[in-house]
Formats: structure tokens, C-alpha cells, sequence
């Protein structure tokens, strides 16, 4: 239950002003066809998580339990640093109607997941706890919980909300979750 917990809420701060979620505001402002875009992003994130939970796990069985604790501590903060990063994106999506809006959605979410700090943080998490469903299921759910209400409210949110401002805050949060798993505090 730990790990599908702390999965759902790493999922949802990790989430919050990341690529993936501006590029799905951007498609759903872009092509106002929502439910679509929440399903393209549902199956791209739990492919992509599961692969990077596959990952964790057999990291977890190859590295010590106080070699994991330091790497998933420096991990955290290196996400920490990556939310810092500022992302960019093309105003202008380029769609010609070739592809359903469910299969756009699909392959440019899960490309964009690629090397993203929410698929590290799936690696950490399932090295750590050794439970793939839960943390795959947990870092879905927050994917979806952080973008599924702007991508629904994507028409009129349009670009009017500064994601930037929530790096910040998101930053902190992955700072103090390093520092207290470096410390030994059993929140990761």
C-alpha cells in the first residue's frame, strides 16, 4: 500500500508543469477532442511505466539496500533539478489527420515520457519496493490525476496558466524526499 501511495503522489507532483502535461494541454486546446487525449495518454504511461518498473526491479535485485537508498536519494534531487529545466514546445502542433487523435496522442506522449523524471522515478520507486503493479498503477494514476482535469478544461486554460510557476514548488517537494531518503527517513 506504501508503494502505491507514494507512487500516486510522486506521479501527480512529477507531473505538474512537466512536457507531458503541457503537451497534452496543447494538443487537447489545439484539437479539442479531450476524451481521446486522456485515453492516448492513459495507454502511453502505463506502457512506458511498466517498462521503466520492469527496469527497477531487476535494478533492485542487483544493488544493495544502502547502495539503492543513496542512488534513489540522488535520484530524487536530480529530479528535483530536471523540474527546474525549462521545456519548449512549438505552438503550432502539426496534425494533417493521418492518425486518429488517440494514436497521435499515444506515440507523442510515450516518446515524450522518454528519459522524462517521471520515468526515473518509476525505475527508483520499483527498485526500491520490488512491487511492480502498485507502483506502476500508483504513478499512472498520478499522471492521470495531474493532467486529465487541464486536458478537459484545455479549451479554456489554453495557455493562460503559467505551468512554470509549479516547478518550483514540485522542485522543493523532490528536494525534501532526496534529503530525507539520503537521511534514512522511510518516505522512500
Amino acid at each position: 500500500m506504501e508503494a502505491l501511495l507514494l507512487s500516486i503522489a510522486v506521479g501527480a507532483l512529477g507531473e505538474m508543469g512537466d512536457k507531458t502535461q503541457i503537451l497534452t494541454v496543447l494538443l487537447a486546446a489545439r484539437l479539442k477532442r479531450p476524451i481521446p487525449i486522456i485515453f492516448g495518454l492513459f495507454v502511453s504511461t502505463l506502457v512506458n511505466y511498466a517498462i521503466a518498473g520492469l527496469l527497477g526491479e531487476w535494478v533492485g535485485t542487483v544493488i544493495s539496500a544502502s547502495s539503492l537508498r543513496w542512488c534513489a536519494g540522488l535520484s530524487f534531487l536530480a529530479i528535483a533539478l530536471l523540474t527546474l529545466k525549462t521545456e519548449q514546445f512549438e505552438a503550432s502542433l502539426a496534425y494533417d489527420g493521418r492518425y486518429s487523435v488517440f494514436a497521435l496522442t499515444v506515440l507523442s506522449t510515450f516518446l515524450a515520457e522518454m528519459g522524462d523524471k517521471t520515468q526515473l522515478a518509476t525505475v527508483v520507486l520499483a527498485a526500491k519496493y520490488g512491487a511492480l503493479a502498485p507502483v506502476v498503477a500508483g504513478m499512472t494514476a498520478g499522471v492521470m490525476v495531474a493532467d486529465a482535469p487541464l486536458i478537459l478544461v484545455a479549451k479554456t486554460l489554453a495557455m493562460k496558466t503559467r505551468f512554470r510557476s509549479f516547478r518550483f514548488v514540485v522542485a522543493g517537494l523532490f528536494t525534501v524526499l532526496g534529503l530525507a531518503t539520503l537521511l534514512g527517513f522511510p518516505i522512500a
